[in-house]
């Protein structure tokens, strides 16, 4: 009894629910859901804010003759979702999964915006470590998606402000009890949880959220709340984590 009620005062203190990690098509090629499904889902599933973290990849952004075409074109599903979010009552948020041509380690970055990528794209070629060096996002949080996923594997701590421990895709290992001892034994403060959503239809729309005590409007505002380290996470849409 005092456990559903500890759970119920979290819920009330932190009413607020953020998707984390989800994908549309065409701007990830491996997304099988329009930025209108995309907000649809989420509208429904009771969530306040969802962040679109499509795929930012070097070769993604030269399918045009120009790259600054190509991001133009993966900007564009974030446009989208962004009115069908403003029609749905549904905050669709800017963020990125980036990734560099070393090899195919995943990021996630919050707190973001579009002049920003042009810049981050150029850095793309030449590895993590020399971006994270030479370029500077002091509003930012920048997160190692799924680090023991199969072929992926965790960088130097100090590189990375947190990591996403609870990665709830579907169609991949991604070794969340590894995630979370790793978290845990290197003193990362910043752990996150995401669907990772990108099929519909799959009973797995809506798997993780953040919790907050207030509405998140903003990519920046995200990136603050998860450095203060005041949110919750939550996990099946009824199992709360504390962070």
């Amino acid at each position: 009894m005092q456990e559903k009620l500890l759970k119920e005062n979290l819920i009330k203190e932190y009413p607020y629910k953020t998707e984390l990690h989800a994908h549309s098509f065409p701007s990830s090629a491996c997304s099988e859901v329009s930025p209108e499904q995309l907000v649809k889902i989420y509208t429904e599933l009771g969530y306040n804010s969802l962040v679109l973290t499509n795929h930012f990849i070097y070769n993604y952004c030269r399918l045009e003759k120009y790259e600054e075409t190509g991001i133009e074109l993966w900007y564009d599903d974030y446009k989208k979702a962004k009115a069908y979010g403003d029609e749905y009552g549904l905050n669709v948020i800017l963020g990125a999964e980036i990734r560099f041509t070393e090899n195919i380690n995943d990021y996630l970055i919050y707190g973001i915006n579009k002049e920003m990528l042009k810049e981050i794209h150029e850095y793309l070629p030449f590895g993590v470590e020399n971006f994270r060096q030479k370029y500077k996002m002091p509003d930012s949080v920048f997160v190692q998606a799924h680090p023991f996923r199969d072929n992926c594997s965790p960088i130097r701590r100090e590189l990375l402000d947190g990591i996403e421990t609870l990665n709830l895709h579907q169609g991949h290992n991604s070794r969340i009890a590894i995630a979370t001892e790793y978290a845990s034994e290197n003193n990362i403060n910043v752990v996150s949880a995401g669907t990772d959503f990108h099929h519909p239809g799959r009973k797995h729309e809506g798997a993780a959220a953040l919790r907050s005590r207030d509405e998140i409007t903003d990519s920046f505002q995200l990136a603050k709340i998860l450095k203060n380290g005041d949110y919750l996470l939550e996990i099946g849409g009824s199992a709360i984590v504390l962070p």
